[in-house]
C-alpha cells in the first residue's frame, strides 16, 4: 500500500512539474527574441536588386544587439564601428567600447566605455560570436585581447556593467569621451571620492554619473574636450572581485544622472537588474500569444515585436525634469520622449505602440505638443507632416487624455503656414501640387523638392487632420482639408499612368523614366512605380484614376513583375519584387492594394513572399531586407503576421489578411481578450467572421481591441 502511495505521489509530482514546465515554456516569450537580427549585412544582389559597389554596405537592418528596456533612455550596446547605423556590424571582429544610447540612425551612441587590461593605448579588442550572447535586457561578450568577460544590463535610465578580468593587475576602464556617432563638440570628466566618475558629453548633451565597486587609484585625461580625447580610470589592485560599474544618464544634469542611478539600481545586484529587465520584456511580449507557425516564424515575430518598442526613447528623469525644445529645464507631470521617427513609423509602428503601450503613446503626444508650444510647429521627421496621422490615429482610437484642441491648432499651423513644418506649403495651397525644377540629366542625388512625394504625403496629412476637425466639429476646416486631400490626383499623369513630377507651370517633367530612383527629385527615396499606389485614404479614387478595377489590377500586377534594372543603384532603395521595394517604406501599403478590387488572394501571395523570404535572411539568418527605421520594418511584419494591418494608420480600422499563425490571443489595453483564429491551412482569404457573424468587406474595427472578441479568418 505504501509503495502504491509513494508511486502515486511520485507520479503526481512529475505531473505537477510537467504542468509547471509547460506553463513556464508557454510564458517564456523572450526566448524567441534574437537581438542580433538586423545586424548582419545584406549582400545578395538577387535580393538587393543590384551589385553592391566596392566599399558599400547596404542600409539593411541597422539594429543593435545590446541591452534596453522598452522605450528607454539607456540602450547599452557594443560599438564595432563609429559612423555606422547602430554602431554594431555583425561582420566586424573588434569592439571599441560599449555605448549608452542608440537608435539605428547614425547618431547617438554616447558615452563609450571599455574595460582594459594592458598598457597599450590602441583601444579595442577582438571578439568572436562564439563567445557572445544576448537577450532582451542583457548582452555578454568575451574580449579576447584583454581577457575580460563583459556582461551588460540596464534599467530605463541606468546601465550596469560587469567585468570579469582574468588578470587582476593593471585593470583600467576607458571613457572614450571624444567619440560618439553624433558629433561631440566638447566633454568633461572628473573623479569624485574613491570610486565615482561623473562627466558630460556635448553634442547630444548627455550627463553621466558612474560608481564602481572598487577604488580608482587615478584618472588620467588626454585632450580634454576634444574629439581626439579620452580618459582612463586606473583601478586599485586591492580588490580582486569582478568589477561592477553602475552608470546613470540624464539629459538635464549630473545631479539628475546620480539620482536616476540611485533610484533605479541603487544597491541591487547585477542579476536582480537583469531579471527585472527580462520580466519587463516578458510582460510586454505576453500581450500577444501566438500558436502555430514555424520556429523561425515565432522567432521573427517576437524579435520584430521587441524591436518595435525601442523607439521613441525616454528623455525625462525620475524626478520628472527634462530639457525642452528651448534648452530649458522644465517639469510638466508627464514623461518626456524623443520625437517618433514619423517618416515612416506613422504607417504602423506608432499604431502598434498605441495598441500595447497607450500610456507611452499619450506621453509621446504630450511631448510633441510641448515641442510645438515651444517652437511654434508640431515636430516632423525627415519628410512629410505625419504627426498629423500619428496623433489623429491615436485620438480616434481613444487615446484622448491630452489637450486635443491645443494640439489641433498647432497641426493646423503646420498645414498652412510657410516656413515651418511643411516645406513649399505655399505652392501646395496655391496650386494643389508641389513642382520640381527643370533639371537637365537629373541623377539619383539631384537636390530638389521631391514634389511628387510631398504632394501625395501632404494630401494624406490633410486627410488625417480633417478627421480631427470632423470630431471637433470644425466643419469649415474639415471641408478645406478634405478638398486638399484630393491633391494626390494632381500628380497623376493619365498618359503614362504614373504619379509624375510637374514643373512650376504645371507641365509634366520630361524626359521621364518611371524606373529611375531619386533621393529628392520628384520622389523621396523612390521611383515612380513605388509612389504611384499611395493614397491610403482614398483607394476608390486612386483606382478610378487607373480606369477602374481592371486597369488598376493590371498596373499593380506590373509593379510586382516588371524587372528591376540593376544599373539603378540608390542605397536603401533596395530589395525588389519587380519594381516593388520592401527595403524602403514609400510603397509598404502596395501589397495590400488588391483587396480594394476584391482580389485578396493576390495580396496574400505577395505578403507571404515578403514575410517568408525577406526577413531573417542571409547566411546566418540575421539580415533584414531594409533599414528597420526605428521599428517600422519590424512593425510591418508584426501586423502582417497577425493578419491585420493599419492600411490607413489614421483610421481606426485594420485590413484583414491571412495570419501566419493558427491563433493569436491579444490582451487588450483594457484587460479584455481578442482571439484571432485561422482554422484552415489555406493561404487565400475566403471569409471573415467577427463574433460569429460574417462581415462584408475586408476591414475590422478598432473596437475589437478595446472590447475584445473573436475574429475567425476562413481560408481556402
Amino acid at each position: 500500500m505504501n509503495k502504491k502511495i509513494h508511486s502515486f505521489s511520485f507520479l503526481l509530482s512529475l505531473l505537477i512539474m510537467s504542468i509547471i514546465a509547460k506553463s513556464q515554456t508557454r510564458n517564456n516569450y523572450t526566448k524567441y527574441v534574437n537581438t542580433f537580427i538586423g545586424t548582419a549585412p545584406l549582400t545578395d544582389p538577387k535580393i538587393l536588386g543590384y551589385e553592391l559597389p566596392k566599399g558599400w554596405r547596404s542600409w539593411a537592418g541597422l539594429t543593435f544587439p545590446g541591452s534596453s528596456l522598452p522605450n528607454a533612455m539607456v540602450q547599452l550596446s557594443p560599438m564595432t564601428e563609429y559612423g555606422s547605423g547602430a554602431g554594431y556590424e555583425y561582420e566586424d571582429n573588434v569592439i571599441y567600447g560599449f555605448t549608452h544610447t542608440n537608435k539605428g540612425h547614425w547618431n547617438l551612441c554616447n558615452i563609450p566605455i571599455l574595460p582594459l587590461s594592458n598598457a597599450s593605448e590602441k583601444f579595442g579588442s577582438k571578439f568572436s560570436h562564439q563567445r557572445e550572447s544576448a537577450s532582451p535586457g542583457f548582452y555578454q561578450v568575451y574580449l579576447d585581447d584583454y581577457k575580460i568577460n563583459v556582461s551588460l544590463t540596464s534599467t530605463l535610465r541606468a546601465g550596469y556593467h560587469l567585468y570579469e578580468f582574468e588578470e587582476n593587475t593593471n585593470r583600467k576602464i576607458l571613457f572614450d569621451m571624444g567619440k560618439a556617432n553624433s558629433r561631440v563638440n566638447t566633454w568633461r570628466i572628473e573623479k569624485i571620492g574613491n570610486n565615482v566618475i561623473q562627466g558630460f558629453q556635448g553634442g547630444e548633451n548627455v550627463y553621466f554619473y558612474a560608481i564602481l565597486n572598487v577604488n580608482i587609484d587615478s584618472l588620467s585625461i588626454k585632450d580634454l574636450g576634444k574629439q581626439s580625447g579620452y580618459a582612463i580610470a586606473h583601478l586599485s589592485n586591492a580588490n580582486k572581485k569582478p568589477v561592477e560599474l553602475k552608470i546613470g544618464l540624464s539629459f538635464v544634469s549630473m545631479a539628475n544622472a546620480k539620482q536616476n542611478l540611485e533610484k533605479e539600481i541603487g544597491e541591487k545586484s547585477f542579476n536582480i537588474i537583469r531579471n527585472e529587465a527580462k520580466q519587463t520584456w516578458e510582460q510586454l511580449l505576453a500581450n500577444v500569444e501566438v500558436k502555430g507557425g514555424t520556429e523561425k516564424q515565432r522567432q521573427m515575430f517576437y524579435s520584430s515585436l521587441y524591436r518595435s518598442f525601442l523607439w521613441p526613447a525616454l528623455r525625462s528623469d525620475v524626478n520628472g525634469e527634462f530639457t525642452d525644445a528651448k534648452r530649458q529645464v522644465v517639469k510638466t507631470g508627464f514623461k518626456y520622449y524623443t520625437e517618433p521617427s514619423l517618416w515612416d513609423t506613422y504607417r504602423n509602428k506608432d499604431v502598434l505602440l498605441g495598441l500595447i503601450s497607450p500610456k507611452v503613446t499619450l506621453d509621446v503626444i504630450k511631448s510633441m505638443k510641448d515641442v510645438g508650444d515651444k517652437k511654434g510647429f508640431m515636430p516632423t521627421f525627415f519628410h512629410g507632416d505625419h504627426g498629423a496621422s500619428s496623433i489623429a490615429g491615436s485620438y480616434l482610437r481613444g487615446i484622448d487624455d491630452f489637450d486635443i484642441k491645443g494640439t489641433y491648432e498647432i497641426l493646423l499651423k503646420n498645414a498652412n503656414v510657410e516656413g515651418g513644418a511643411r516645406p513649399h506649403i505655399g505652392e501646395y495651397k496655391a496650386k494643389g501640387f508641389i513642382s520640381d525644377p527643370d533639371v537637365k540629366n537629373p541623377h539619383v542625388e539631384t537636390k530638389a523638392k521631391a514634389g511628387v512625394s510631398k504632394t501625395l504625403e501632404y494630401a494624406y496629412d490633410d486627410y488625417s487632420l480633417a478627421q480631427i476637425a470632423k470630431k471637433l466639429g470644425d466643419t469649415s476646416n474639415y471641408r478645406v482639408l478634405m478638398q486638399r486631400s484630393n491633391n494626390y490626383k494632381n500628380m497623376f499623369d493619365p498618359s503614362t499612368r504614373f504619379m509624375r513630377g510637374k514643373l512650376a507651370d504645371g507641365s509634366w517633367i520630361t524626359p521621364f523614366n518611371p524606373q529611375y530612383p531619386y533621393y529628392e527629385y520628384m520622389y523621396r527615396e523612390a521611383n515612380a512605380w513605388q509612389v504611384s499606389f499611395y493614397a491610403p485614404h482614398d483607394m476608390p479614387g486612386l483606382i478610378e484614376l487607373y480606369g477602374g478595377s481592371k486597369g488598376f489590377e493590371n498596373k499593380l500586377d506590373s509593379l510586382f513583375t516588371v524587372p528591376w534594372n540593376p544599373k539603378h543603384i540608390a542605397r536603401n532603395v533596395e530589395t525588389m519584387i519587380g519594381q516593388y521595394c520592401h527595403g524602403n517604406q514609400p510603397d509598404h501599403e502596395a501589397p495590400f492594394a488588391y483587396h480594394f478590387i476584391g482580389k485578396p488572394e493576390k495580396s496574400q501571395k505577395i505578403l507571404d513572399t515578403i514575410m517568408n523570404t525577406l526577413y531573417g535572411i542571409g547566411e546566418e539568418g540575421l539580415a533584414l531586407s531594409g533599414m528597420d527605421d526605428a521599428g517600422e520594418m519590424s512593425a510591418w511584419y508584426v501586423f502582417t503576421a497577425m493578419g491585420f494591418y493599419p492600411f490607413s494608420a489614421t483610421d481606426p480600422n485594420y485590413i484583414v489578411t491571412v495570419p501566419l499563425f493558427d491563433e493569436i490571443k491579444w490582451k487588450t489595453s483594457t484587460g479584455k481578450t481578442l482571439i484571432i483564429s485561422k482554422p484552415n491551412k489555406g493561404r487565400s482569404l475566403k471569409q471573415i467572421n467577427v463574433n460569429g457573424n460574417s462581415i462584408s468587406g475586408y476591414f475590422i474595427p478598432h473596437d475589437l481591441f478595446l472590447n475584445g472578441g473573436k475574429v475567425e479568418i476562413v481560408t481556402k
